[in-house]
């Protein structure tokens, strides 16, 4: 495909932003204008020549401006394949001239849907029609029509223009990305169609590519990350201070790293590896709960993803780089990397917290399933005490910490917590007695007088019994196992004060 010289665009846009200068630009190489509504009224005070769209078709707005460009003179103009001879004829003979840019961008549907007062009409009338179906006649037709659908591009676009025209791939890239705007907008209709049905029957997710990534989980594996069209997460707010970009598990383990920490509303600090936390713990200051965490499991912590629910300061930068070979840190905000600059290979980022309603999407061979976040209720009047013994106020502190932590590791999870630090965490393991032995061998000495948590039923009293022979005092799990008997005597045989929530918290 060679390059177009631009002598007519078509300017339609919901977005302004940089509208006028843009068209200033365009105006002042000569090219005609033509424009509708909104956009030619800005254009007009703005002192730029400009078409109306009505003046060319003949035909003024309708039904309240849902007609006004869905018209053969606008279509025409758009759609026509300059190599074909018929379509050269049918253009002599109406009298169209063609376009060879077109400018759309769409109504603000999915801002409008975001309000919580938004009413059916409202939603209905910011379903775009004419913009849509000029961004695909001009998208299909790049081999002679250049469609912009981002005000980013604008600059780039008038350059092209100033400088003679638009190249072939610089319109078929433009043509890749209005179809991806236009899909994207159809995606949030969708969505919104959906949103009270209970489970959807449909959902499109449109997704954005942020980065290339060196590689996957191994080297041998091609990987990159993506962004949900229209969902700011996180990471992609995050800015990034210093380091490395971030790989594939880092990724991964920062996610559950900054979910598991904002689920405290004290100074909490999280060392997480494998996407499993090693080491978590809430304290006074968030340079304590550092401590606390990394104390948990250092070995486990080498090569692990920190994160703080506090800021950073230059002090705690110091204590983080002297603790041990750390790959991410991950905090609302540094005060003072200090010392961290020095390790440029690591990772800081500051980012916005987690957003708690995100769904859990998880890919199995040609398909996905979905389901809501799982969310940790600590509310003790949900709680049975099924022990002889009632929990004191200390354990139950504990055992409600313990309870969070044990949530976000993997499956069979048990978790050995005392003065609101982990101490040995036993996770992924396929018997729940062996998380317990690898809890408690963890936690060593440390276990006597703490509590523990386990993500869902004993079957057998042997994971009590596990625990009991190390000093743990009480146990907090959801009950509900056919043996609760068998595992209700042996806590008390040992004294534990034995907590039902009836929740279960599987992670796989």
């Amino acid at each position: 495909m060679t390059t177009i010289p631009v002598r007519r665009a078509l300017l339609s846009v919901a977005d302004k932003t940089g509208l006028v200068d843009f068209a200033g630009r365009l105006a002042a190489t000569g090219v005609e204008i033509v424009s509708s509504g909104g956009t030619a009224e800005a254009l007009k005070l703005a002192g730029i020549p400009v078409t109306a769209v009505g003046d060319v078709t003949g035909a003024p707005e309708m039904l309240g401006g849902r007609v006004k460009t869905l018209h053969p003179l606008i279509h025409g103009a758009i759609l026509a394949d300059l190599g074909d001879e018929s379509h050269l004829a049918d253009l002599t003979a109406r009298g169209i001239e063609p376009f060879q840019l077109v400018v759309v961008n769409l109504y603000p549907f999915r801002q409008t849907v975001a309000r919580s007062d938004v009413t059916h009409a409202e939603a209905v009338e910011q379903i775009d029609i004419g913009g849509p179906a000029m961004v695909r006649a001009a998208a299909k037709n790049h081999a002679w029509v250049g469609v912009v659908t981002d005000p980013a591009r604008y600059p780039e676009v008038a350059d092209a223009v100033d400088s003679g025209g638009l190249p072939g791939d610089f319109r078929r890239d433009l043509a890749r990305e209005a179809f991806f705007h236009t899909a994207s907008y159809d995606a949030a209709i969708v969505d919104w169609f959906e949103r009270d049905t209970g489970h959807a029957e449909r959902i499109v997710v449109p997704m954005r590519l942020v980065s290339a990534l060196r590689y996957g989980e191994n080297p041998h594996q091609a990987a990159a990350a993506y962004a949900q069209e229209g969902r700011l997460g996180w990471w992609t707010a995050a800015r990034q201070l210093q380091g490395k970009a971030m790989s594939f598990n880092n990724y991964l383990d920062a996610d559950a790293a900054w979910r598991v920490v904002h689920e405290f509303a004290d100074p909490a600090a999280v060392v997480v590896k494998h996407a499993n936390p090693c080491g978590l713990a809430v304290a006074g200051d968030v340079g304590e709960a550092f401590e606390k965490a990394w104390a948990c499991d250092p070995l486990s912590a080498f090569g692990g993803v920190v994160a703080l629910n506090r800021p950073l300061d230059g002090d705690l930068a110091g204590r983080i780089a002297a603790a041990g070979f750390v790959e991410v840190v991950i905090v609302p905000e540094v005060t003072d990397a200090g010392v961290l600059a020095a390790k440029q290979n690591l990772r800081v980022l500051e980012a916005p917290g987690p957003d708690p309603a995100d769904p859990d999407i998880r890919r199995i061979d040609g398909g996905f399933v979905v389901q809501e976040r799982d969310r940790v209720s600590t509310e003790r009047s949900s709680w049975q005490v099924v022990s002889k013994r009632q929990p004191t106020e200390e354990e139950s502190a504990d055992l409600a910490f313990a309870w969070v932590v044990c949530a976000h590791a993997k499956s069979n999870a048990i978790v050995i917590a005392r003065d609101g630090a982990a101490v040995g965490v036993g996770a992924g393991d396929q018997s729940r007695v062996a998380a317990s032995e690898s809890a408690v061998a963890k936690a060593g000495d440390r276990a006597a007088g703490g509590v523990a948590a386990s993500d869902a039923f004993f079957p057998f009293r042997d994971g009590i019994d596990a625990l009991a022979a190390v000093g743990v005092t009480a146990v907090i799990e959801p009950g509900g196992s056919v043996r609760d008997g068998e595992v209700v005597a042996a806590a008390d045989e040992a004294g534990i004060a034995l907590v039902f929530t009836g929740a279960r918290h599987f992670r796989h």
